[in-house]
C-alpha cells in the first residue's frame, strides 16, 4: 500500500490544474431602475421649484389684492360712517335753518323800528349757519326753473303752468347737497300742461 500512489493525493493536483485553467467570470455592474441619470434629477428638481415658486407667487399675487380690497373696503366705510354722522348732525341743524329763513321772509320790508334790531339779530344767525355750512361742503341745490330731477327734487303737487311741463315752478323746501351727496331734497312743486282748450 505505501508503494501505491494515493488516489487522494493525484486529487488535488488534478483539481488545482482545473482551477488554474477555468477563467473567473468578473459580473459588470448592470444599470438598474433605482440609478437616475444626475442631470434628469436636477431638472425634475428645477421643475418642481419652478412650479412652487409660481404657486407661492400666485399665493402672494392674490394676498395682496385681498389686503388691497380690504384697505379700500375700510377707507370707504370709514368715510361713509363719517358721512353719516355729520349728515344726522347737519339734518338736525336744517330745521333751525328753514325757520330763520321763514322768519326773515315773512317779516317784509316795512318793519317797525324797535323790530329792526331782532330782525337783524336773526339775519346774522342764519348768516353764521351759512357760514358753518360753507365750511362742511353744504350747498344748497338749485331748484327753482329746473328741470325735475328725483334724484335732487321731491315734487309734492303738480300745478297748471305757462312753464314747459316737468319744470320745478314753486320751492317749497330748500334742499342741500352735503359735498357729492345728498344731504335733504328740495321740495317742489313741479308745472304741468294747461288743458286743452275746447
Amino acid at each position: 500500500m505505501s508503494g501505491e500512489p494515493n488516489q487522494d493525493d493525484q486529487k488535488p493536483a488534478a483539481d488545482e490544474g482545473q482551477a488554474a485553467e477555468i477563467p473567473v467570470e468578473v459580473e459588470a455592474p448592470e444599470k438598474t431602475a433605482e440609478a437616475k441619470d444626475p442631470v434628469a434629477e436636477l431638472e425634475a428638481k428645477v421643475a418642481t421649484l419652478e412650479k412652487d415658486a409660481k404657486d407661492n407667487k400666485d399665493r402672494w399675487l392674490r394676498a395682496a389684492a385681498d389686503l388691497e380690497n380690504t384697505r379700500k373696503r375700510t377707507k370707504r366705510e370709514i368715510e361713509d360712517a363719517k358721512f353719516e354722522t355729520k349728515n344726522k348732525v347737519l339734518k338736525e341743524m336744517l330745521p333751525v335753518v328753514d325757520n330763520l329763513e321763514r322768519a326773515i321772509e315773512h317779516v317784509g320790508v316795512d318793519v317797525d323800528a324797535k323790530f329792526k334790531p331782532f330782525i337783524e339779530g336773526v339775519q346774522l344767525v342764519l348768516r353764521q349757519f351759512t357760514t358753518a355750512f360753507e365750511r362742511l361742503e353744504v350747498t344748497v341745490i338749485d331748484a327753482l326753473n329746473q328741470p325735475f330731477d328725483p334724484n335732487l327734487h321731491e315734487a309734492i303737487s303738480q300745478q297748471e303752468s305757462d312753464q314747459p311741463p316737468g319744470t320745478i315752478i314753486q320751492v317749497l323746501q330748500r334742499g342741500y347737497r352735503a359735498g357729492d351727496r345728498l344731504l335733504r331734497p328740495a321740495l317742489v312743486v313741479v308745472a304741468k300742461a294747461k288743458p286743452a282748450e275746447a
